[in-house]
């Protein structure tokens, strides 16, 4: 409001024009007057319909709140002694300039704010630049960059740079810094100007995930603005230097390879990596002696909310500790010496638990850290990670560390003491490929001593885990579950995939004792009778309106997979699911569902269902899907009933069809909107033409065995499927015309395989620029592959990360070379009768570093039998290794020894017998073929190893 000066008579008459004679909110060309002292009152959108404002104020009032006014007014200039100024200026600016000096509120927003403080600074308001930096303050203070669009924060940048200004670029980069996930997500984000990205990246309050993100922004904007004169090389050399180059992913290290303009940096960061992994090896901490520390510490600020170590090996607990102290105790000489013993007997070989005192140091915390990833960081002690957890993440909530052998459920307990608000835990691990174990049905079987006395007598409350994952931990037995269903009451979400070892009684106590469960997955476990009458047992308790209630498990439960579970027969199944009411995801593959089980399905909520490799019927399926509309996700490949034309009355009950022919696929055309299929017999392109509704916003096809889509459905599949990530066909028949469609119109395609398809296609349809996709499986398709061919597959697939091949009798040794050349990032790499590929031995594909999974069979008799101790020391990330005694050199393969220094889980090693083949004459030698005749399957868990010789060929692959 104006103050009691304002009543004096000594007014000024101000003419406000817009400098831009046309606008488009103008509707008037008359002026408007205007007086000061009814300023609270004014009008603004009508005000601004006029070209021309003119303006009684009060002279004092402007000399007083405003340094121009001042100038002008208060001296002997000749204007001084005016009665009437004329300004040009933005009139919505200046209007508010006019309140603002007048004591009305201003509302200072993004669209206005730089108008506002080019206004202030040009008529020197002083009132109205202080409110610009609060607000701008206030606004850079908060860590919700929702609030601020990344170009607001460019333009502000540029206008303080631009004058002057020291404290404007400042909170822009603070800002940055402190949003920078968020800023790297944004399309304007390779329009920063250098500046601001400069003490960005400088900035201590610098906030990412991990290192990789930093380095992929930095390369994506330097890739932008390489046509941009006044940043020189030496300009991208220095902001480089910014990089942690010892705390990259190795992953995503050696995928940069193949970027000429990064080689060099990224060989650095390979070459620190496994220098760091040496140094782990010899238990030496040489990487203390000199130096600055910071490229070997975790970046972690006050404002992280996400830690994510995930597929650093390198990562140790010296280096994680050492990253949670203060950065002045990690540079003085003496405090280096005090913490080497520590880290000492935290790298020690014997690995035995050590409680770090937080007396001994003062180690940071972290408040704001929410989740941590060290997932595939094999050198990382998980107990004493667990210990620094517990004093620098006191709001842990979240911990990913799957595939980490070094487990037990004591460290489990550990964590829930130790991290009290943690409430999920992913521990998973691959699943074994096959049973390891059959286990008797008896919860004292494979019993093992575990004290569970420290439960009863901690006085610190039950634990608070709602969603635990142990997939693929065989080692886990019976006594594990009671151990833990002793301190996990509060479990909701629970995986127990491919944990052979437990058996039925066993699962059915863990869940009669955990009462809350909304989520088990228990594919490829004993599950059967017992845990199904657990799940359907009564229980008591009260609703939130304190009312007793009594229902069962199975009524609540909203996630249930019990694929491949041989221990729950048709009686079952339809106990279980008659129970149900509340499912969205459900999971019987490879089980003995009938027709009668599956339709005594209640409730309607239904969005994923997997019945594949079963013996439904289309009527039963096509009821269901009637009655769940939300369905998103239908797997029914390998499910040879789905077309029978008639069907049993006497096993569909009161459901019966006149005729199934085309239900499911009628079905879902009328009520489903599908996200993923998956489909094999009876399906065929009258079947993608009743699909058309439902498949528009399909994500994920798979067409399998007994499926005949043919080429006039295959062709259509883009514009039928505009936004498809996934095709897999299997058997089907295909011709380039299909594949350059699907090339051409699928721009973000991610998964291709073709598998046993009928149909020729030759390379000319693969030459198209695919970055974004990261599977590649070609099998039984492209006997024509040459080296040649394969040289143009790495152009047109830049970004691969999963390659199969298997049939390409063309393939020579040099193609190795140009595998580890074209992809130096991949992860997976299967070769199956490539012709000699490793006839010469293997070297070059030891140069993916980053491999995970490596299958070799029958590509050359050339492996050396020191070739899977090579490959373990030369990818530290391997975890699974398939190969052939037919292409041992030397007749044998070495294999890695018992101790726990080798991280691999699987080693697969298949022998063959030969066998005639053909016709056989007298004046000639009977033809031979190699067949399988058992496999070597060792398999490595956090208690021992253990060997199995088994009559599967089995490799490398992802077990449902």
């Amino acid at each position: 409001m104006a103050s009691s000066s304002d009543d004096d008579n000594d007014f000024i008459l101000l003419t406000i024009t817009n400098p831009s004679q046309f606008e488009e909110n103008i509707v008037s060309n008359q002026d408007l007057l205007l007086s000061t002292a009814e300023i609270s009152s004014w009008d603004l959108p009508s005000i601004l319909t006029f070209s021309t404002l003119r303006v009684q104020a009060h002279r004092t009032r402007l000399i007083e709140q405003s340094s121009y006014f001042h100038g002008m007014l208060s001296w002997s200039f000749s204007e001084s002694q005016l009665d009437h100024i004329s300004i040009e200026w933005e009139l919505e600016t200046f209007v508010n300039i006019l309140k603002c000096i007048h004591g009305c509120s201003v509302d200072v927003t993004f669209d206005n704010v730089i108008n506002f403080y080019e206004g202030a600074l040009y008529f020197g308001v002083k009132v109205l630049l202080e409110k610009c930096k609060t607000w701008f303050l206030e606004v850079t203070s908060s860590t919700m960059p929702s609030q601020m669009q990344l170009d607001d924060l460019i333009s502000i940048w540029n206008f303080g740079f631009k004058h002057a200004n020291d404290y404007l670029p400042e909170l822009c980069a603070s800002y940055l810094a402190k949003n920078f996930m968020w800023a790297i997500s944004c399309k304007s984000f390779v329009d920063v100007p250098y500046r601001l990205l400069q003490d960005c990246v400088k900035h201590p309050h610098l906030t990412i995930h991990n290192e990789m993100y930093l380095s992929d922004a930095l390369f994506m904007w330097i890739d932008a603005n390489t046509k941009d004169l006044n940043i020189t090389k030496s300009n991208y050399i220095d902001i480089l230097k910014e990089i942690r180059l010892s705390l990259l992913p190795l992953w995503f290290a050696a995928g940069k390879r193949r970027n000429c303009h990064y080689a060099k940096l990224v060989d650095k960061s390979i070459t620190s990596v496994f220098t760091l992994l040496e140094i782990s090896s010899a238990g030496s901490l040489s990487f203390l002696e000199g130096g600055d520390l910071k490229d070997f510490r975790i970046r972690v600020t006050e404002y992280s909310k996400k830690v994510n170590l995930s597929s650093c090996p390198q990562i140790t607990s010296a280096i994680l500790f050492m990253s949670l102290l203060p950065t002045l105790n990690c540079t003085k000489s003496m405090l280096r010496n005090t913490i080497k013993p520590l880290l000492a007997k935290l790298e020690s070989l014997e690995r035995d638990p050590f409680l770090i005192s937080q007396g001994l140091l003062p180690m940071l915390s972290f408040e704001a850290v929410e989740e941590v990833d060290i997932s595939k960081c094999d050198r990382l002690h998980l107990r004493a990670a667990i210990e620094c957890f517990s004093m620098s993440f006191p709001s842990l909530k979240i911990l990913k560390a799957t595939y980490l052998l070094n487990f037990s459920t004591t460290t489990l307990r550990q964590l829930v003491l130790k991290c009290p608000a943690i409430c999920e835990v992913d521990l998973a691990i691959d699943v074994s490929p096959i049973i390891l174990e059959v286990p008797k049905n008896s919860l004292t079987s494979g019993l093992r001593p575990v004290d569970v006395s420290p439960l009863y007598k901690s006085k610190v409350s039950l634990s608070n885990i709602i969603k635990l994952t142990l997939e693929g931990r065989t080692e886990l037995h019976d006594s594990d579950l009671l151990y833990i269903a002793k301190f996990c009451t509060n479990l909701q979400h629970l995986n127990l995939k491919g944990c052979t070892a437990l058996t039925d009684v066993g699962m059915s106590d863990l869940i009669c004792r955990c009462l809350r469960l909304k989520s088990i997955i228990l594919c490829h476990t004993s599950f059967g009778l017992n845990s199904v009458l657990a799940l359907c047992s009564d229980f008591h308790g009260y609703d939130n309106t304190t009312t007793q209630i009594s229902e069962s498990l199975a009524f609540n439960i909203q996630t249930l997979h019990i694929g491949n579970c041989k221990g729950v027969d048709e009686t079952s199944l339809l106990k279980l699911l008659s129970e149900t009411q509340m499912l969205k995801s459900l999971c019987l593959r490879d089980t003995h569902i009938t027709d009668r089980a599956l339709c005594s399905l209640r409730g309607s909520s239904l969005e994923m269902l997997d019945v594949s490799n079963t013996m439904v019927s289309g009527e039963a399926l096509a009821h269901i899907i009637y009655r769940n509309t939300g369905l998103k996700c239908l797997r029914v490949k390998g499910c040879r009933n789905l077309f029978r034309c008639k069907c049993d009355a006497t096993t569909m009950g009161e459901f019966s069809y006149l005729n199934s022919c085309g239900e499911v696929e009628i079905a879902l055309g009328k009520t489903c909107r599908l996200h993923e299929i998956s489909l094999g017999w009876g399906f065929s392109h009258f079947s993608m033409e009743a699909l058309k509704p439902a498949i528009t916003t399909l994500r994920k096809l798979t067409a399998g065995l007994g499926s005949s889509l043919g080429e006039a459905a295959l062709v259509q599949l883009p514009s039928a499927c505009p936004i498809l990530e996934s095709v897999a066909l299997y058997f089907q028949v295909i011709s380039d015309s299909i594949i350059v469609n699907i090339m051409e119109s699928l721009r973000n395609l991610q998964v291709l395989a073709l598998c046993y398809c009928f149909g020729d296609i030759s390379i000319a349809a693969f030459k198209f620029f695919m970055p974004n996709l990261r599977k590649l499986q070609l099998e039984r398709v492209n006997p024509w592959m040459t080296n040649e061919d394969l040289v143009i597959l790495t152009q047109s697939f830049p970004n691969l990360a999963e390659l199969s091949l298997l049939g390409c009798p063309l393939l020579d040794s040099d193609s190795q070379q140009i595998i580890s050349h074209g992809w130096p990032g991949l992860l997976s790499i299967h070769l199956e009768e490539c012709g000699s590929i490793t006839e010469n031995g293997v070297s070059s594909l030891l140069e993916c570093v980053a491999l995970e999974d490596l299958l070799l069979r029958h590509n050359g008799h050339g492996i050396q039998s020191s070739f899977i101790l090579d490959a373990a020391s030369k990818m530290p990330l391997l975890r699974q290794v398939s190969l052939d005694l037919c292409d041992a050199s030397e007749g044998y393969l070495d294999i890695p020894p018992d101790d726990k220094k080798s991280y691999l889980r699987f080693v697969m090693i298949a022998r063959c017998k030969s066998m005639e083949c053909g016709l056989a004459f007298h004046c000639l030698e009977p033809r031979r073929k190699r067949v399988h005749k058992e496999t070597l399957l060792l398999v490595r868990t956090s208690e021992n190893v253990m060997r199995r010789v088994v009559k599967e060929r089995i490799g490398c692959r992802d077990f449902e």
